[in-house]
């Protein structure tokens, strides 16, 4: 048979997904800072692959929001915006919550002991006010529920969107954006709640600590 010319499809997409997991942990991580311009030429040397898996990678994290472009005129790491951090924190919540419903009724034992200790993580930042600590960890505490939840298309949306919308609350206000005040009862509440294999309550508490509205579920 002729020889193909071109890499198989497969290939170059899973070439573009390694470039992309590469940008966006050095994003996450802070490697690329906000702001931060991202050449072409730079990333060929850094990654070492060639322009077009670095450009389909770069659209892929404009998508996410990690990531703005201008045709023409620049490509940047994107830069956490106070004025969208309510919407982001909302918009997770709703999704967070709905994870959470389908995966406490589906928890083991063993994973039912790991949320809680990531619960107490979560507490502890409440307790130093440390902002960046208790988005990671919080993020991390709400994935192991989307993970667990069942639902596939629930953990590819939430796979696609999470980086994007946890980026945009790193804004220096996050405290008072997250209402830290009733934070620690509604973490408690969440933990209850799954502890007691409880999926309304879990959701109410995990929409309660992303600012959406509706009855306590600590009241």
């Amino acid at each position: 048979m002729p020889v193909p010319a071109t890499p198989p499809a497969a290939e170059r997409q899973l070439l573009r997904d390694t470039v992309r997991t590469r940008i966006r942990d050095a994003i996450i991580d802070g490697t690329l800072e906000p702001g931060e311009r991202l050449h072409d030429d730079e990333l060929i040397a850094w990654l070492q692959v060639s322009r077009t898996p670095i450009r389909e990678a770069l659209g892929d994290l404009v998508r996410a929001g990690l990531v703005e472009m201008a045709p023409n005129r620049y490509t940047k790491v994107a830069m956490p915006n106070a004025d969208e951090a309510v919407e982001a924190v909302q918009t997770l919540g709703v999704l967070f919550g709905g994870a959470a419903r389908l995966a406490v009724p589906r928890l083991s034992a063993g994973v039912t002991r790991e949320i809680v200790r990531m619960i107490d993580v979560c507490l502890s930042d409440l307790d130093r006010e440390d902002g960046p600590a208790l988005n990671a960890h919080g993020i991390a505490l709400f994935t192991t529920y989307v993970d667990h939840c069942g639902n596939a298309a629930l953990v590819k949306l939430c796979t696609d969107v999470t980086d994007g919308l946890a980026y945009k609350l790193r804004v220096p206000d996050i405290v008072q954006v997250l209402h830290w005040e009733s934070m620690a009862a509604a973490f408690v509440a969440l933990r209850e709640a799954t502890e007691a294999g409880d999926p309304l309550a879990a959701e109410l508490a995990a929409q309660q600590l992303h600012a959406l509205p509706g009855r306590d579920p600590v009241a």
